[in-house]
C-alpha cells in the first residue's frame, strides 16, 4: 500500500492551496478535536485535502521525481547523482549467502538511500560519487528510522552514466539553523547545535540479517515480514538531551549516527549490550561537549514531545566558525 507522511500531506496542501503551514495544522487539529481523536493526524490531513478538492495520491507512470517517490511503490523509475557510496556488507542466513550496498542518490528535487541486494550490487562495483544513475523496477520501503528507500533486486536494472540523459543539476540542500525554542512538528533539514545535558545507555534491537528490517519476537523465534523466521543481528538508538540555552530536546541517534558521536565501530558498541556498565565513561566524555546535528523533527506521541532525529552528526564543530557564523546571522538580519 503506497503511504504519505503526514509531512509529505502537509506539503501537498500547501502547493495547493492559499493555506500557511500553521494554518494547516489548525485545521488538523480542529478535525481531530471534532471527531474526538478517534482519527490519526495523517488521517485528518486526508480529510482536509478532500474537502479542499486536492488530490494526495496522483496516478503516476513513468519516470518519478525523487520528491514524488512514496512508501509502497513498486516498478519505480527515477534517475539521478550518486551522493554517497557505503561499503558491501555480507551476511549469511542459515547457509545461504547473500550482500547489500547502500548509495544515497540525488536530484533536483531531493535525496534518498538506494538499497542494492545480491546481484545488484555488483552492477556497483565502478559507480563512483558524481556519476548519474538510472534505475528501474525499484520498490521503496521505510527504514527503521521511517525514512523511505528504494530497493533494486534481479528484477529491477540500472545504467551508469547512459548517454541518452541531460546532465542533472543538483541543488545543495543547505539545512537551516534553528534554536531549539524555534522547532516544529515535520520540521526538516534542520541544523541545530547545543551542549550535551543528558545521555542514555544505548538501546539494542533485532533486525533482519539480510534486510535490517525490525523484527518481531513470536514465542522463541524471531519474524521478519518478508523473510520470515530468521536469526537475528542486533541494531542500537543512543538518545542525548541538547540543550542550546533556548531550551532543551532529545536527540535520537541511531545506528550510523551514534557511532559517529561516540567515535565506536559497530564492534565496540555491541559490545556495550553485553557489559553495559562498561558505558558510563562513554557518558562522562560526552556530557558538557558541543555538537551539532542536522535531522528533522518529529512528535513522540507516547510521551507528547518533539524529538530530534539525527541524520548528521558534527561532534566537535569548532567554536570559533559558529561564533562568526552567528554573528553574519545577526548582521543579516539587522541590516547591516
Amino acid at each position: 500500500m503506497i503511504k504519505m507522511s503526514l509531512a509529505e500531506i502537509i506539503e501537498k496542501i500547501k502547493l495547493n492551496s492559499n493555506l500557511s503551514e500553521q494554518d494547516i495544522n489548525e485545521r488538523i487539529k480542529q478535525k481531530m478535536d471534532q471527531l474526538s481523536g478517534l482519527i490519526s493526524k495523517e488521517g485528518a490531513a486526508h480529510i482536509i485535502a478532500n474537502e479542499l478538492n486536492i488530490k494526495i495520491f496522483e496516478k503516476i507512470s513513468g519516470r518519478v521525481e525523487i520528491k514524488n517517490i512514496l512508501t509502497g511503490m513498486r516498478d519505480v523509475e527515477t534517475v539521478g547523482v550518486v551522493q554517497q557510496i557505503f561499503p558491501v556488507t555480507e551476511f549469511n542466513k542459515e547457509g545461504r549467502q547473500g550482500k547489500v550496498r547502500n548509495l544515497i542518490l540525488a536530484d533536483a528535487t531531493g535525496t534518498i538511500r538506494v538499497v542494492a541486494w545480491n546481484n545488484m550490487v555488483d552492477k556497483f562495483a565502478e559507480v563512483k560519487e558524481g556519476d548519474m544513475l538510472k534505475i528501474k523496477s525499484g520498490y521503496v520501503r521505510e527504514n527503521n528510522n521511517s525514512q523511505k528507500e528504494v530497493h533494486l533486486n534481479d528484477r529491477s536494472a540500472v545504467a551508469v552514466n547512459p548517454g541518452d540523459e541531460k546532465a542533472i543539476e543538483v541543488k545543495p540542500r543547505t539545512p537551516s539553523r534553528k534554536r531549539i525554542d524555534e522547532l516544529e512538528e515535520n520540521h526538516d533539514n534542520i541544523e541545530i547545535l547545543g551542549t550535551i545535558v543528558q545521555v542514555f545507555e544505548p538501546r539494542f534491537f533485532e533486525i533482519c540479517p539480510e534486510c535490517n528490517r525490525r523484527v518481531k519476537p513470536e514465542a522463541e523465534t524471531f519474524n521478519c515480514p518478508t523473510h520470515g523466521v530468521v536469526n537475528p543481528k542486533y541494531s542500537y538508538v543512543l538518545n542525548v538531551f541538547l540543550d542550546d540555552g533556548s531550551d532543551n530536546i532529545r536527540v535520537v541517534c541511531f545506528k550510523n549516527q551514534a557511532n559517529r558521536l561516540l567515535g565506536k565501530s559497530d564492534g565496540e558498541m555491541l559490545a556495550f549490550k553485553e557489559t553495559p556498565e562498561k558505558f558510563e565513561d562513554m557518558k562522562t566524555a560526552l556530557l558538557g561537549n558541543l555538537t551539532k546535528f542536522t535531522g528533522r523533527v518529529v512528535r513522540n506521541t507516547m510521551f507528547d514531545r518533539l524529538e530530534f532525529i539525527a541524520q548528521t552528526v558534527h561532534a566537535a564543530p569548532d567554536p570559533d566558525a559558529e561564533i562568526k557564523r552567528l554573528n553574519e546571522e545577526v548582521a543579516k538580519v539587522s541590516g547591516q
